[in-house]
């Protein structure tokens, strides 16, 4: 969802950057290694076990509090529209930052949503793609993943789903992989 549908970049780094400070860690590590992971999950990396819930929440606090500035990715909603089959969102975001960023920038609500609640394992576990496939009732085999960070990009290889690299990441699992700047 984010850097696929929604841009929320600047609210994500400066939120980010914030944590950092405040446990006395590095942001360009951090930020480096969280697109497109369950906060949870970079958490447990970074911050004593015995504060990553409270650093979870204070997290998410934050970002929900930081709309302004979140857009479409452009031509997001159009495509989106357009669409004539049932689509799915898989994020890592928590149910209501899924919900906020989605309607600050406009993006409806999809028949199903995938949240970082929804799963047991996160990306680049295949388990929230494999949910949406089930979910909507289509074959993995016969979805699309629109995916912009390494974590997505390799959850959705790894569910059997074609993938369609948004945006400028590259690395050695995007080489070979469809690509769009955006959806206009």
């Amino acid at each position: 969802m984010d850097g696929t549908l929604v841009d929320s970049t600047a609210a994500v780094e400066v939120v980010w950057t914030e944590l950092a400070d405040r446990y006395g860690l590095d942001a360009a590590e951090i930020l480096s290694v969280a697109h497109g992971v369950r906060a949870i999950d970079t958490m447990r990396r970074f911050v004593p076990q015995d504060e990553v819930a409270g650093a979870v929440a204070l997290l998410e606090e934050r970002e929900l509090g930081m709309m302004d500035g979140v857009v479409e990715v452009p031509g997001a909603i159009d495509y989106l529209r357009a669409l004539d089959i049932p689509y799915a969102i898989v994020t890592s975001a928590a149910p209501a930052l899924a919900h906020a960023r989605l309607a600050a920038a406009g993006i409806p609500l999809p028949e199903v949503l995938i949240t970082a609640v929804d799963v047991t394992q996160g990306k680049p576990s295949p388990e929230g793609y494999l949910l949406a496939a089930q979910r909507l009732g289509v074959p993995i085999v016969d979805c699309v993943v629109f995916e912009d960070a390494e974590a997505g990009i390799l959850a959705g290889l790894a569910a059997g789903a074609d993938v369609v690299v948004v945006g400028g990441w590259e690395s050695e699992t995007t080489r070979g992989l469809e690509r769009i700047a955006d959806y206009r």
